[in-house]
């Protein structure tokens, strides 16, 4: 059993995307959070949710150097086996994603550190697209529609909420720009 669902007490879920703006489980406690060692990344091809494997869209992934500033989420302890599976449906359609506790810094008055569940893309899977130019980012982000919906709107929605809390992405924040600069697509 991981230690996800194992430990007891009450769960830390990191998001970082739109974990951000759509958690989609029950918490009892939400807190800007950074995480150091990964950061926020436009790095996995969208087959399900926001592309298709034949047209694929671009997600957010924790990839490995740097830090992340994003939500961390607080679950009661008797929420924490429904919302980890919750999360696995979510997360782990096509395992693209790690599953793991990381140490993430809560930006609250005490700066206490907690261990959160946070899913890491896997540099070894298929649909890690690596370090992509804005360009490409584009072309792909402009192609996307999954079973979530148009990439474009995962992106321009991640960026708002990143602005809700305060803070700025540089590269997304420049894809977003791109994003709003153009007409919208016909379909």
């Amino acid at each position: 059993m991981s230690e996800a669902i194992a430990s007891p007490g009450d769960l830390w879920v990191f998001g970082y995307g739109s974990l951000m703006w759509r958690p989609g489980f029950e918490f009892i406690e939400r807190v800007q959070a950074l995480l150091i060692g990964e950061h926020r990344a436009l790095c996995v091809y969208s087959f399900v949710h926001r592309g298709t494997p034949e047209k694929p869209g671009l997600v957010l992934g924790l990839d490995r150097g740097g830090a992340c500033r994003g939500i961390a989420f607080r679950v009661a302890e008797k929420h924490r086996a429904a919302t980890v599976a919750y999360l696995r449906e979510r997360e782990q359609v096509t395992s693209v994603y790690r599953e793991v506790m990381r140490s993430v810094w809560l930006e609250n008055d005490a700066r206490q550190r907690v261990s959160a569940l946070t899913y890491v893309v896997d540099r070894g899977h298929v649909q890690y697209a690596g370090r992509l130019s804005p360009a490409e980012q584009l072309r792909h982000v402009r192609q996307g529609h999954g079973q979530s919906g148009v990439n474009r709107d995962y992106v321009l929605a991640t960026v708002k909420a990143i602005e809700a809390e305060g803070f700025r992405d540089g590269p997304l924040h420049q894809l977003a720009m791109m994003l709003h600069d153009e007409t919208p697509l016909r379909r």
